[in-house]
């Protein structure tokens, strides 16, 4: 599995914990969290080190800001940055306060965000 069942729950029950209306779909080789029909975060295991790592979509805005933050790096997927998306490594989202600060920042951009095309 490409993706850890303990953090997709976790993140799960931060989405009920909030009454956030939200689908999860296997993706990318991870698991992708939508809210409105739009990307919000995934999870996966990164190709390299096999560690957990946290997809964030926070917006070009809050991107620079979100990259001082422990364990937090550019989303690359072909050796290009995507802009508005970072990946977070363990060590930037194991503390409970690190968890709720990257699920605030993906929950305060959605309604920002455009919709995927389907």
């Amino acid at each position: 599995m490409a993706y850890d069942e303990y953090l997709a729950e976790r993140l799960a029950n931060s989405f009920k914990l909030r009454h956030v209306d939200f689908t999860s779909k296997k993706m990318m080789g991870g698991m992708l969290f939508m809210v409105d029909d739009k990307m919000c975060i995934g999870l996966n295991k990164d190709k390299h080190t096999k560690e957990d790592q946290m997809m964030v979509r926070v917006g070009e805005s809050a991107q620079d800001l979100c990259m001082k933050r422990t364990g937090c790096r550019p989303m690359e997927f072909t050796g290009r940055p995507m802009k508005g998306f970072v990946y977070v490594d363990p060590d930037g989202f194991d503390m409970d306060e690190d968890w709720e600060f990257w699920v605030e920042k993906a929950l305060e951009y959605n309604p920002l965000a455009k919709r995927s095309k389907k």
